[in-house]
């Protein structure tokens, strides 16, 4: 056989798979192209670096369970965690203490007002996703100083998304001089005894989490290494004890959406966490992680475009967790075909 003979066939060859379309990658790339003109909203005014998101920011990223990645869009802008840090620092306080002892000082049920927290209020503290709980939890922490629990923090988190991290400087100096509600917070916690450790250190820890940097992709991963029950779908590293993922799930079903929960579990219906630079993860168990960032949100502090790729994806692969079995069909069809390896496109934000 000729030369230009095997030219020709490797065109031809190449020209065919790229005709191959995965049906993932076309949900993605039509929710991304029918959602991208949404406009409406508003961005975070929470802090001035907030505020300064550009609103055209869209990025949708999966990975499931086997590390294959679907992603569009802006999945390598870079963010800073926010709330979506809590139901990690809630998985790393569990495997530290213990399911009991956390219960006894953070609790699992959902609240309408996340700075909420009575004058005679007592243990348990609401639940590990609003701030009073993110706060008692990281007094739990172990660690001698701010600089040691930070560090082993970031290297919970590095496992997570499977290369290094860092925070943003800039947004850690903001967060602390403006965070005037979380100080209050802790001032009354302290004088209800509900925090063991000095004020400044526990909200310094608080807001160095906050700032740490993530991308869409990161989010995916994370959100798929609690699907895959703790265990990076990349790594194969086990960075949660699987006897707590449920736990973790849990609460983010129940508390994850705060003031929308109700209608998220009527219309969505699985495991989600949000926060206010306009990111949402969702979690479907045993298959993927899901995650979304587009800044834009709605008056109750979630991003709105993120809000309508997780109904949509929901309601097309029939995911909902009260859904008939036989609807769930349509994801394993869409995931065997052409994932590309996750392991291959995971990069510092």
């Amino acid at each position: 056989m000729s030369s230009e003979t095997d030219s020709d066939d490797l065109t031809a060859l190449v020209r065919g798979m790229k005709t191959v379309t995965s049906p993932m990658r076309a949900l993605l790339a039509d929710l991304h192209r029918s959602l991208a003109p949404l406009s409406e909203g508003h961005l975070a005014a929470t802090l001035p670096e907030l505020a300064r998101a550009d609103p055209n920011w869209f990025a949708i990223c999966v990975v499931d369970t086997k590390g294959r990645m679907y992603e569009i869009g802006d999945s390598q802008q870079a963010f800073t965690i926010q709330a979506l840090a809590h139901p990690f620092m809630y998985a790393l306080a569990l495997m530290e203490e213990g399911s009991e002892r956390i219960l006894a000082h953070v609790g699992v049920e959902p609240v309408h007002e996340s700075f909420l927290l009575s004058d005679n209020a007592v243990f348990p503290l609401p639940n590990p996703l609003v701030p009073s709980g993110a706060l008692g939890l990281l007094a739990l922490l172990r660690g001698t100083s701010v600089t040691e629990r930070l560090e082993k923090n970031l290297a919970f988190f590095r496992r997570l998304a499977n290369h290094e991290m860092v925070s943003d400087a800039t947004m850690f100096t903001a967060a602390r001089a403006a965070g005037h509600r979380h100080r209050a917070l802790a001032h009354l916690m302290c004088d209800r005894g509900m925090l063991s450790e000095g004020i400044e250190p526990t909200l310094d820890l608080f807001f160095q989490q906050q700032a740490l940097l993530v991308n869409c992709r990161d989010l995916a991963m994370m959100a798929a290494t609690l699907a895959h029950h703790g265990r990076n779908p990349v790594s194969n590293d086990e960075v949660i004890e699987p006897r707590y993922v449920r736990d973790i799930l849990s609460v983010m079903y129940t508390c994850g959406m705060r003031t929308m929960a109700g209608m998220w579990a009527y219309r969505v219906g699985l495991p989600a966490e949000s926060s206010s630079t306009g990111a949402i993860m969702l979690v479907v168990p045993g298959q993927l992680g899901l995650a979304v960032f587009s800044p834009l949100l709605n008056d109750q502090g979630h991003s709105l475009r993120g809000i309508r790729v997780c109904e949509a994806f929901a309601d097309h692969f029939g995911l909902h967790m009260l859904a008939p079995p036989e609807q769930r069909t349509k994801l394993q069809e869409a995931l065997s075909m052409r994932g590309s390896a996750a392991s291959a496109r995971s990069s510092t934000p």
